[in-house]
């Protein structure tokens, strides 16, 4: 952005070359020695900066070098060749906060002026209305507020005006003004500030007006149709309202169209696709509906549809845009719409695709072998939709797939052994399904994984070693499947591992007492958690994350992101487990929630619970678990919100002291749990369902009566428990085994 003052050398008409030895005799100086030609800053000016200066907090010293008269030693400063004078002043991304003082104002041959990316925190000063000769006013992303000063009317060789991620500039209405003032205006940038009302009639006529962001207002009202040929057009993240225009002025010039999360209403107009020019089409969150008619075809230009979040129904249309093998669409987004019947086999067309997205609609139908001939896709996201058949075995030869999520499908079939060729997947999420079988031995070579989901399908067998090959694992889930066999010892070694999900299987024999340490995300002792808002329910510390990104225009880019968060757990809840809780489970610091209900544990609960001071939810109940309740204040676990130790064999006395009062119900079928509720008195948790409880419920110190139909509860209790586990095959095979 600087320009240095430098020579002007006059073209010679001479043939020879003369004056070439002086002119490399001038440069050789130069360079040796710089100071020769240097040239003073103007006295005025050089006040102006450094009174500016004064005003502003400077911590990494960006503009220590403002000293001297040199102007070429003055960090983001630029002079005129003749007298000295300031026109061009960039500071961007130097991390000073303060105000911007007026004297700048009486700097008056000034071109330029950038002061975005910084913390500056005041109002626009009117008198940068007095800078008649400024040809670009960059102060995006500072802490400025107010609105924009009428003065700024003045500015009519103003080519560009940037003043967006100010987020509390405006508050009112944009001036009317702001479409007319300068007939040199190409670039209008005012996105995440708090404007609100309309959009002044003067944009809609704005002859040179090329680029125009508004994105992320509260700007209200109809959208009407531009009269110039835009280039970029982002009107995104307001309220807009109405119908979709034809942009009919733009048709050769328009590259970026952006009015998402937006109320616009109807459907998608045919002459859309007449925009020759379009890179990219986001139109989702809105309320757009009816289908997409046919004759709605995209030149090859365009790299990226979002039609994402919106009403839309119907076929998907057979051909969305030209295809040049390379050449054509690279993000496709329908999902959440209501899209139906099968997928189109020109989906599978659009060779160039990095990201395809058709999911949450009611596609119904098989999965196209040919989406095989998408060999550059990156994220295949088919997900909550009606698909059967089997996964495609042609979808190997998507080489380059980080991400396929086909969950909540009717997919059958079992995992194909030849999809050991998707070795660089980072994301395989195929739960509620249909699918059956185990899991192969040659999916060893999925050594990129970080989350795998097959839960709530049907399939079986014993967990394989060729999931240990899987070094980058931080999801597992198998919940809901029919999984057998023990638990291996290697499931807890993976060094990444957030989250294991065996929940609702067959697995029986002893939980492994391994190294429960190898995951750093279990054990960190230095994770620190902050308790989520009623918005967001899980904790994050990381996340998987996919990223696609395309270039559009210039420095422009637009990327397709795919993260998946999850808190840091264990559910191993409703198998056949048995056997003690090993001491080491109790060792991790870092969980969040562990599960370990209704199995056939047995013993103690382990000692260190106290230590895991992440933990929000502990679940333990419905087992065998014996002995005194752990003796420790629970309300040292400041983010523990769920508790159930219920339905097991505990006993002892639980004080008020020790907090567990707070979690009414959690020693529910524990009759020899006795919980104080006064004075030193206690009551009998097997027949409260309230720990908390007063001295009103049926506690053994009312009588005889009351431990008799206790008793006899117990007794009944018991043998239908009996007659129950007989009578079921399941757990009669498991008592019976040898």
């Amino acid at each position: 952005m600087e320009e240095r003052w430098g020579f002007d050398i006059c073209p010679c008409r001479c043939s020879n070359f003369h004056f070439m030895p002086v002119l490399l005799l001038l440069t050789l100086v130069y360079l040796t020695n710089p100071s020769v030609f240097a040239l003073d800053l103007h006295p005025l000016d050089r006040a102006s900066l450094v009174l500016f200066k004064s005003q502003l907090n400077d911590p990494t010293r960006s503009l220590a070098s403002w000293v001297g008269s040199n102007c070429s030693n003055w960090a983001g400063v630029t002079c005129e060749r003749q007298m000295g004078r300031v026109i061009s002043i960039n500071l961007g991304y130097m991390n000073l906060s303060g105000s911007i003082n007026p004297s700048l104002c009486r700097i008056s041959f000034l071109v330029e002026l950038v002061l975005s990316h910084n913390s500056l925190s005041s109002v626009l000063p009117p008198c940068l209305g007095k800078l008649f000769c400024l040809k670009r006013l960059y102060l995006s992303h500072n802490d400025l507020s107010g609105s924009i000063p009428d003065t700024f009317m003045r500015l009519n060789k103003l080519k560009e005006l940037v003043l967006s991620g100010n987020q509390y500039l405006g508050g009112g209405t944009l001036p009317s003004w702001i479409g007319n003032f300068s007939t040199y205006l190409e670039k209008l940038d005012l996105g995440s500030n708090s404007f609100q009302g309309e959009i002044p009639g003067s944009l809609f006529y704005s002859e040179s007006l090329q680029y125009l962001d508004l994105s992320s207002n509260n700007l209200s009202g109809s959208l009407g149709e531009f009269h110039q040929p835009l280039v970029v057009l982002n009107l995104s993240s307001n309220q807009i309202s109405g119908t979709l225009p034809c942009f009919g002025a733009s048709v050769q010039s328009l590259c970026i169209l952006n009015l998402a999360n937006n109320s616009l209403a109807g459907g998608i107009p045919s002459c859309i696709s007449s925009l020759q020019a379009l890179r990219q089409l986001n139109l989702s969150s809105n309320r757009l509906s009816y289908q997409i008619s046919p004759t709605i075809v995209f030149s090859e230009k365009l790299l990226v549809l979002d039609l994402s979040f919106n009403q839309l129904s119907g076929s998907l249309p057979s051909k969305i845009a030209e295809s040049m093998d390379k050449l054509g669409l690279v993000i496709l987004d329908l999902s959440h719409n209501q899209f139906s019947g099968e997928i189109p086999l020109g989906v599978t067309e659009l060779q160039s695709l990095l990201a395809l997205s058709l999911s949450h609609n009611s596609l119904v139908g098989e999965i196209p072998d040919g989406i095989g001939n998408l060999t550059y896709v990156q994220v295949i996201d088919l997900s909550h939709n009606a698909l059967t058949g089997s996964i495609p075995l042609n979808i190997g030869a998507c080489f380059q797939l980080l991400a396929l999520i086909l969950n909540n499908n009717n997919l059958s079939g079992e995992i194909h052994p030849e999809l050991d060729a998707l070795d660089t997947l980072v994301i395989l999420d195929i739960s509620g399904n249909k699918i059956s079988g185990e899991i192969p031995l040659t999916l060893a070579g999925w050594k990129s994984l970080e989350l795998v989901d097959f839960s709530s399908n049907n399939l079986s067998g014993p967990l394989t070693d060729a999931m240990t090959k899987w070094s980058n694992l931080r999801f597992l889930s198998l919940a809901g499947n029919k999984f057998g066999g023990s638990i291996p010892d290697w499931l807890f070694t993976f060094p990444a591992m957030r989250t294991i999900d065996l929940s609702g299987n067959n697995f029986s024999g002893y939980l492994p007492d391994g190294n429960f340490n190898a995951s750093l995300d279990f054990s960190n002792t230095a994770t620190t958690f902050t308790s989520p808002s009623s918005e967001e329910q899980q904790s994050i510390a990381s996340a998987t994350k996919i990223k696609v990104s395309v270039m559009l225009l210039d420095n422009s880019e637009v990327s397709f992101g795919y993260g998946l968060a999850w808190p840091v757990g264990i559910d191993l809840s409703n198998n056949l487990l048995h056997g003690e809780i090993p001491v080491g489970l109790f060792s991790l610091r870092s969980l969040e929630y562990l599960n370990l209900s209704n199995n056939f544990l047995h013993g103690q609960i382990p000692v260190g619970i106290e230590n895991m001071t992440n933990l929000r939810t502990l679940d333990l109940s419905h087992n065998i678990l014996s002995g005194p309740v752990p003796d420790f204040n629970i309300s040292s676990l400041k983010e523990l919100t769920i508790l159930n130790l219920s339905y097991n064999c505990l006993s002892g006395f639980v004080s008020k002291k020790q907090g567990y009062w707070k979690f009414p119900g959690a020693f529910a079928g524990n009759p020899d749990v006795c919980i104080e509720v006064s004075d030193g008195k206690c009551q009998r948790s097997a027949i409260a369902s309230d720990a908390g409880g007063d001295e009103s419920g049926y506690g053994l110190d009312h009588g005889p009566i009351s431990i008799w139909i206790f008793c006899v509860s117990a007794a009944v209790t018991f043998y239908l428990t009996i007659f129950t586990l007989f009578c079921s095959p399941r757990p009669r095979n498991y008592i019976l085994q040898p």
